[in-house]
């Protein structure tokens, strides 16, 4: 899927930014529908040996080293062990002091940046109040609001959000039904999900007995009560149950019934017991029960 595609709204208001050259030194994307991907792009825009109207070629050898991450004056920060330390970050200032290889620019992008330790996000900010030209920073989050304040406050925030329509008709031509391309495209938080999720055969069982246990609820309560055992069966780890609770009031909305509406009241509740240890077989049968 292209950038174009996942986000063609933010793909040409960065074209025209990067045309009348007015690239900021510091960015955060919040959001996983094309935020990589767009960092990217603008890494290559600096560094392109073959623009096309100050555009990317996306086909010389820099625009492709730099897809490939393999680019010396582009650098790619990721978490170890979900969390970026503060010696990497450390370690990232003082490449800032240096001049590029390639040319006399560097770009730095930090993938899930809301991953960093509190004083790793500390020596960022140090970085951040004295930028050094021909340096560009990218932060990438899901939760732009799990960055620090004084972070955010030095970046230019754009927010990538679900191409909720493009995603169902994506799944829909892989063969899902409409409701379970609905569904899908609620559950996942970045395009990778999407090929992840459409072909795990567990999640798409769970999300056709999800499906079964919400129509006996309104029809039949003591079948519902009985199809609990099959649905514990199924999910049996935390995260199939947390799975499970992500599904249910998905399936809910669907319906957008009075009586859905009920369930989501009970399911929230329940919800709050799994979370306090309560068995998640009994967590199901209070929500039949109640």
């Amino acid at each position: 899927m292209s950038l174009k595609q996942l986000q063609p709204k933010l793909f040409k208001q960065f074209q025209q930014i990067i045309q009348s050259d007015q690239i900021s030194h510091a960015y955060l994307f919040s959001g996983g529908f094309g935020n990589l991907d767009m960092a990217i792009y603008l890494a290559q825009s600096r560094f392109c040996q073959d623009k096309i109207d100050k555009l990317p070629c996306q086909r010389c050898r820099s625009c492709r080293l730099i897809a490939s991450e393999d680019f010396s004056d582009v650098k790619i920060i990721r978490p170890v062990n979900q969390v970026i330390k503060t010696d990497t970050i450390r370690q990232l200032l003082q490449e800032f002091s240096k001049s590029g290889y390639e040319s006399s620019s560097q770009f730095f992008i930090i993938q899930d940046a809301d991953k960093m330790h509190l004083n790793a996000s500390n020596s960022l900010l140090k970085l951040m109040e004295e930028p050094i030209a021909q340096s560009y920073l990218v932060l990438l989050t899901d939760d732009e609001n799990k960055i620090l304040p004084t972070i955010r406050s030095r970046c230019q925030e754009f927010h990538f959000l679900k191409n909720r329509s493009l995603l169902v008709g994506e799944l829909e031509n892989k063969g899902f039904l409409k409701t379970e391309a609905e569904i899908l495209a609620e559950l996942v938080s970045n395009w990778e999900d999407v090929e992840l999720l459409s072909s795990n055969h567990k999640i798409l069982e769970l999300i056709k007995v999800c499906q079964r246990w919400v129509n006996l609820l309104s029809l039949d309560d003591s079948q519902a009560y009985l199809e609990v055992s099959r649905l514990v069966t199924l999910a049996s780890d935390k995260g199939e149950q947390e799975l499970v609770f992500k599904i249910l009031p998905i399936i809910f909305n669907q319906s957008r019934s009075t009586a859905s509406l009920n369930y989501l009241s009970r399911l929230v509740e329940a919800y709050r017991m799994w979370q306090h240890h309560v068995n998640f077989q009994n967590v199901l049968e209070y929500m039949v029960l109640v």
